[in-house]
């Protein structure tokens, strides 16, 4: 064993050359991770089993109900879908990347303020705007009864007011609550973007708008797309929105079908054409960005130039930030206080376990999610090879797959499994166990780890990776295995990152909706389906609790996410 000099507390060369491992295959040397790969497949398996069913029954079309179907509600589920899309797409396209070109790039009053304001209408679920602003603008609400009082009129036909339970109504909605997604991508590559570009840009004669059009916006767009994208995909996993508005969409027809009609073949057809929308938005996104490069090649992070407003250019940016906080969030949830203070919901037994069976439920998917996540990340870290590598990416596709096709694949193996364990123990000669999984809390909690394990697992990997590799190392010389080093060396070092995927799940889980509905079990309600039930009957005084506490559980995650935002270019300092 080699020795230490008496005068030194350096280990000599040769001590040096018998600590450090051989040539490391991956983050723990010789060590491939044992079991972790292996784990790491299985549980992409899981999230695969839902999304391969779906496409099986679209693969294997029953040619009866396909043609029902195509005769009768698809060209209409085609329509509406497109058309909601197109019009939420090109909503958050311009109000995400307005807003963040003006905080991030101008200098006007309450830019500061505007940073993280902006990202306020994420806490709300799109479903409660357009429960408040049904409320707000229908024929018995404040506003036409105000405006009736003024002119004097008696009826409708004494007057024209938009309809907000219609499409239009469903685009401005979903647009105000969905922005965030592309003002958050889009703010950050903004702030990752070199003074250098900018400088050049002035340089050749270009203003502020030209460094925007020319400049900023094209380095920029991977992140706008990805915005879009991701926006997108949440107008085809809405149920809450269209159902209360009455326009029919794929997830409203899934719904329907399944419960209305008791066609699952049906619903699973309806199914598979959704997931081949969503597959082909995400593929349309990658192809879209060919070979083009979109990295900085200067290193000069200097602060951005912060292009001063004054005068009617500052009030338009004021209003223009303004506006889509206080529609989006501020008056929604005044709406919702004022509602909830003369509601009798509040005051009965009911609510407090409503919130905490809620509360109970949540948490437990947060748990569930963040422990397959750091199987995942994890094995990718010890055995970075193609197993672990479409294991992630497989891992994280649950996140683009609408809730309500989740639960259409779930339920078919769930189903399958139930009646294998049936009639194994009453071969046994015991009586009927009755459903295992179907209907239970297991199956929910099963949906929402396919659902929301991307969001818990891109949160975790990214903390993973700031952990050096020679804490590895130093585990290794101590004996540690890789189990124990997770649980002694890693754990630790990113409990930070791990409670930030905990709460982002946890938020994601109390505002899923049509998930719920399908796989839940009969005596189980939360406050996502509390809300929807009491809108569905009008009661939106006493769906404003609810909602409101759906809302105020939404606001940490917001402000996590505008914390990171602010950090996020190279050199900035958190205020």
């Amino acid at each position: 064993m080699a020795t230490i000099d008496a005068d030194s507390t350096r280990p000599t060369a040769p001590q040096i050359r018998a600590v450090v491992p051989p040539r490391r295959r991956g983050r723990m040397g010789g060590h491939r991770g044992g079991a972790w790969p292996l784990g790491a497949g299985l549980l992409a398996l899981l999230v695969a089993v839902p999304v391969l069913m779906v496409l099986a029954a679209g693969l294997n079309p029953d040619v009866g109900v396909w043609s029902h179907l195509a005769a009768t509600v698809l060209p209409r589920y085609l329509a509406n879908t497109l058309w909601l899309s197109v019009g939420v797409g090109t909503g958050t396209l311009v109000i995400g990347v307005g807003t963040a070109w003006l905080v991030t790039m101008c200098s006007f009053p309450g830019r500061r303020l505007f940073e993280w304001a902006l990202l306020l209408p994420m806490a709300v679920p799109a479903y409660v705007i357009a429960y408040t602003y049904a409320g707000l603008l229908d024929y018995a609400g404040p506003v036409q009864e105000t405006l009736r009082w003024l002119i004097g009129a008696t009826s409708r036909r004494d007057y024209w007011f938009p309809q907000v339970r219609s499409l239009g109504g469903a685009i401005v909605v979903m647009t105000l609550v969905l922005y965030p997604y592309v003002y958050l991508l889009a703010r950050a590559a903004f702030l990752e973007q070199s003074v250098c570009v900018i400088e050049i840009g002035r340089t050749l004669g270009n203003g502020p708008w030209a460094c925007f059009r020319r400049i900023a916006l094209p380095l920029a767009r991977p992140a706008i797309v990805t915005g879009v994208t991701l926006a997108l995909m949440e107008v085809l996993a809405d149920f809450g929105t269209v159902d209360y508005f009455a326009i029919d969409t794929f997830t409203t027809g899934i719904y329907r079908t399944w419960f209305g009609l008791g066609e699952r073949a049906a619903a699973a057809q309806l199914a598979a054409v959704l997931l081949s929308v969503v597959l082909a938005l995400i593929l349309i996104e990658r192809v879209s960005r060919g070979h083009a490069r979109f990295d900085q090649t200067s290193r000069r992070y200097r602060p951005l130039p912060g292009y001063p407003l004054r005068g009617w250019r500052g009030a338009g940016a004021l209003v223009a930030c303004g506006l889509p906080i206080g529609l989006g969030f501020l008056l929604p949830a005044s709406a919702l206080g004022l509602w909830a203070l003369t509601s009798s919901l509040t005051s009965g037994d009911g609510f407090p376990r409503l919130v905490l069976t809620s509360l109970a439920l949540a948490a437990s998917a947060a748990v569930l999610a963040v422990a397959a996540a750091l199987v995942v990340a994890y094995a990718r870290r010890l055995a970075p090879g193609r197993l672990s590598a479409v294991s992630a990416r497989i891992a994280a596709l649950g996140y683009a797959v609408p809730g309500a096709v989740i639960a259409v694949g779930i339920v078919v193996p769930l189903a399958f499994i139930d009646g294998a364990i049936i009639d194994g123990v009453q071969a046994l000669g015991f009586g009927n166990p009755g459903l295992v999984l179907t209907g239970t809390i297991a199956g929910l909690l099963y949906a929402y780890m396919v659902r929301f394990l991307a969001v818990s697992l891109n949160t975790v990997e990214a903390s993973l990776g700031k952990v050096t590799a020679s804490m590895d190392d130093a585990a290794r010389v101590f004996g540690l295995g890789p189990g124990a080093t997770l649980v002694r060396v890693h754990a630790p070092l990113v409990s930070g990152g791990l409670l930030t995927a905990g709460l982002l799940v946890f938020v994601d889980v109390l505002k899923e909706l049509p998930a719920t509905l399908i796989l839940r079990p009969f005596n189980l309600t939360t406050l996502a389906m509390r809300t929807y039930e009491l809108a569905g009957d009008e009661r939106l005084a006493d769906a404003a609790a609810p909602a409101l506490a759906i809302v105020a559980a939404g606001i940490l995650p917001v402000i996590l996410l505008s914390r990171a935002i602010a950090r996020s270019r190279p050199g900035a300092q958190t205020r």
